[in-house]
This record gives structure tokens, C-alpha cells and sequence, in this order.
């Protein structure tokens, strides 16, 4: 939709209409990035690779499909190991993990609205960054336990909607990574990118955080999504 101006000359907030709302985790509601960069970082130095290129494919994706992707000749079994190990680091590092700005006042608002987490942690790591955080973890979430591929993969989005009974095409995914924001489109699923660079990637709109986003219900049952020029 476009913005229009109010009578004021502000511009009013843009308004999208949903079933429900999907919402990623890690650089969507929950500031880790300090703790992914410093597990992965020790990992790339283990397989001397350069860990400036781990880190942009490990952003948004299970661990073992990263690995896959970076040491395309290496038995899976040994991805899965490795993955589980990578999940345990990651879930006793919370030094510096924060909310994202808004990410509570959002949560809050959904609560009483369909809503579901969709994120590639396990559910150990998710409710730990989350707890770290000082947010609430909705009750439907799809973790990397309730799924078979990873994003970009849709399958994560296309469960979440599944289980709350909503058509994709009326469900709104907020993702940060590129690996999300194509899991969401392939879903079928409108997509707002949180943090700079998901315009480019297909999200609209973008929003630098969530602090600018209001979500309201419609009064038929669905809900409007408020976002700040």
C-alpha cells in the first residue's frame, strides 16, 4: 500500500493486513550476532577457512547446512556431529545477547493474536537467546528439532502456518537474513526485513528495527500491522 499524508503533512503509517504473523529469531527479535560470530569464527579457524565467508552463509541457517554448503565433499554425518556441537557452544555463550529495539513491545502486542516462532536454533538455544533477551517465547514455534531443511528452505514457514491453520499467502514472515527472507518469499508469505540490506533481498518493507511496527487485530479475526514512515 502507499503512504499518504495526514492532515498535518506527516506521512501516515503504512498498513498491511494478516492472518498471522511469522517471526524469525536470531537479528529479528534477538541481538546475537557477537555470539554466532564468535563460535563460528573459532570454527572457520579449525577448517582454515576464511571466517568473514563462514559467517555470511552461517547467518540465518542451520549449522550443518552451512557446513554442507562450505565443505561441499564432507560425509553429512559428520555436519550433524558437528552441528550439535556448535549448538551447545552456542547455547552456553549469551554474553551480549540483547532484544533487538521493539522486539518486546511487539511480542507483547501479538500475544493474544496468532503468532509463531520459525527460527533454525534448536529449542535448548532459541529459549536460552530468548530468556537472555528478556523475551517471551510464543507458544507455537517451529525450531530446527520440527523440521528437515533448513532455510532457505520454506518448509519451517509453511509448517508455522500449517499449525496455526493459516493459508500461507495470508501469513507476514519478519526476517533479517538472506537465507530467511528467501524462505519466506518461496512460502509464498509477504516478508518485512528487519536491519539494512533486506530491501535488496526481496523484503518490502524494511525497517531498520522493530521499534517503528504496531500490530493491532482487524476486527474479523486477522490483524493489521502498523508500520512508521
Amino acid at each position: 500500500m502507499s503512504q499518504s499524508p495526514s492532515p498535518s503533512g506527516a506521512h501516515a503509517p503504512r498498513a498491511l493486513t494478516a492472518r498471522a504473523v511469522l517471526l524469525d529469531m536470531d537479528g529479528t527479535l534477538v541481538d546475537s550476532g557477537a555470539a554466532v560470530e564468535r563460535v563460528w569464527r573459532e570454527w572457520a579457524r579449525e577448517h582454515d577457512l576464511d571466517p568473514e565467508r563462514v559467517i555470511a552463509v552461517a547467518h540465518g541457517r542451520q549449522g550443518y547446512s552451512t557446513m554442507a554448503e562450505l565443505l561441499p565433499d564432507r560425509p553429512m554425518e559428520i555436519n550433524h556431529a558437528e552441528n550439535r556441537r556448535l549448538l551447545e557452544l552456542e547455547t552456553a555463550d549469551l554474553d551480549g545477547v540483547v532484544a533487538i529495539p521493539g522486539a518486546a513491545a511487539l511480542l507483547a502486542a501479538l500475544e493474544p493474536l496468532p503468532h509463531a516462532l520459525v527460527t533454525s536454533a534448536d529449542l535448548p538455544l532459541a529459549t536460552a537467546r530468548m530468556g537472555a533477551a528478556g523475551l517471551r517465547v510464543p507458544e507455537s514455534r517451529i525450531t530446527a528439532e520440527s523440521v528437515g531443511a533448513s532455510k532457505p528452505d520454506p518448509e519451517g514457514f509453511l509448517k508455522a502456518a500449517a499449525t496455526l491453520g493459516v493459508e500461507p499467502a495470508d501469513c507476514v514472515v519478519f526476517e533479517d537474513s538472506p537465507a530467511g527472507v528467501r524462505a519466506g518469499l518461496a512460502a509464498g508469505m509477504r516478508v518485512i526485513g528487519v536491519g539494512a540490506g533486506t530491501a535488496a533481498l526481496g523484503a518490502d518493507p524494511a525497517v531498520p528495527d522493530l521499534t517503528g511496527v504496531r500490530v493491532e487485530p482487524d476486527g474479523t479475526g486477522g490483524l493489521r500491522i502498523l508500520i512508521d514512515p
